[in-house]
């Protein structure tokens, strides 16, 4: 062995998030795998793809054993598309981008002030159809800024301008409420313990608001972003203060302030949630090594991300971790304080960043047989 403390007996744990734009986390988990036994052909291995609340939610907690099931939503520009939740026990993971994300969108096409949240709601919705009594709700990647109201509308709730009638959707119809009525909302909201899942933990408005942060991803201009503020910030005079300052209310173009002020939502950091769903606890109790990884390690990654959350749970049982990634942006020294022992970028491999992507697998895989060199022989 050169590099690690592993011994023969290791058992691998690899619970990375996905490589965005490359590679599912399934896909990251089978590969390091793959290069791992190329090495060492009898290693132990056990994948748990992990998500932070974005993306990639649902399918992690489809790889974990939950049951997918699909249902016909309303999407971010009020067409119909088919949006997953993930079901077990009682517990239901809803992914708000899987009805209201940026993926959605035509390339190209963005609707700053009109895109909804509607299908998200459609989704609680049918997770309470389907007998949910736990909802985590993963937020992130939004494609909206309507402070969720489109979500609560679904619910039951009706938002309405001074002649009575419905506001337009999307951040911008905003603007015109006069009386939010939330008397119709789903009454069984009220028996199930409903957790906001996010990675950001911004406020509804104010310069690291929902629209002034997020909003130009999402097509806003500075225009746009100042109307969207200004609407966000009278929703919130009309449904109540409290929250607006409250960790995770800016998630997602606002639909965490909907969750919290509306339905008795309780914010956790995403990652930290996740593992509890996918019983990364036992899995770690198994574990002589763990490998993490995302697509970019980076700043970011030091404020929720999934790398970060693994290395902190991983460290609490003294568990060495690696990590893997696409791009690496963080000294080791860095590395180190957030408990990740070494970190393989796949760009070390190839540094031209579109090749790097497209032969992402590939690349993963030698990275993993390094790892393996290092740490399992």
């Amino acid at each position: 062995m050169t590099d690690g403390a592993v011994t023969e007996t290791a058992r691998v744990l690899v619970a990375a998030d996905k490589f965005k734009g490359s590679l599912t986390a399934v896909q990251v988990a089978e590969r390091v795998t793959a290069g791992l036994r190329r090495i060492v052909p009898d290693v132990v291995v056990e994948a748990l793809p992990v998500a932070d609340g974005g993306d990639g939610t649902v399918a992690a907690a489809v790889a974990a054993g939950f049951e997918r099931r699909e249902v016909r939503v309303t999407g971010p520009l009020g067409e119909q598309l088919t949006a997953a939740f993930a079901l077990r026990d009682g517990t239901a993971v809803v992914e708000m981008a899987e009805a209201s994300g940026l993926q959605h969108l035509p390339e190209g096409v963005f609707a700053p002030l009109t895109a909804t949240t509607y299908g998200s709601g459609e989704l609680l919705r049918a997770a309470l159809d389907a007998g949910a009594r736990t909802i985590v709700f993963g937020v992130g990647g939004s494609a909206s800024t309507d402070g969720g109201a489109g979500m609560l509308a679904a619910l039951g709730a009706r938002f309405l301008d001074a002649a009575g009638e419905p506001v337009g959707p999307g951040g911008g119809g905003l603007r015109d409420l006069a009386t939010a009525d939330l008397s119709g909302l789903d009454p069984r909201l009220a028996d199930v313990d409903l957790v906001l899942a996010s990675d950001v933990d911004n406020p509804l408005t104010g310069p690291k608001g929902a629209a002034a942060v997020y909003g130009p991803q999402k097509g806003a201009t500075e225009e746009d972003v100042a109307t969207l503020d200004a609407a966000l910030a009278h929703y919130a005079s009309v449904l109540g203060a409290e929250h607006a300052d409250s960790p995770g209310a800016g998630a997602a173009g606002g639909i965490g302030y909907g969750a919290l002020i509306a339905l008795g939502a309780s914010f956790r950091p995403g990652i930290e949630v996740m593992l509890d769903v996918l019983g990364f606890a036992d899995a770690l109790s198994r574990a002589t090594l763990v490998i993490t990884g995302e697509g970019s390690l980076d700043a970011q990654t030091l404020h929720g991300k999934a790398p970060a959350g693994v290395a902190t749970a991983a460290r609490a049982k003294n568990v060495e971790v690696i990590a893997v990634c696409g791009r690496l942006a963080l000294p080791p020294e860095v590395l180190g304080a957030a408990g990740i022992r070494r970190a393989y970028a796949l760009a070390d491999l190839e540094p031209d960043p579109a090749r790097s992507m497209a032969e992402a697998g590939p690349l993963l895989e030698r990275v993993a047989e390094n790892i393996a060199r290092d740490f399992l022989t």
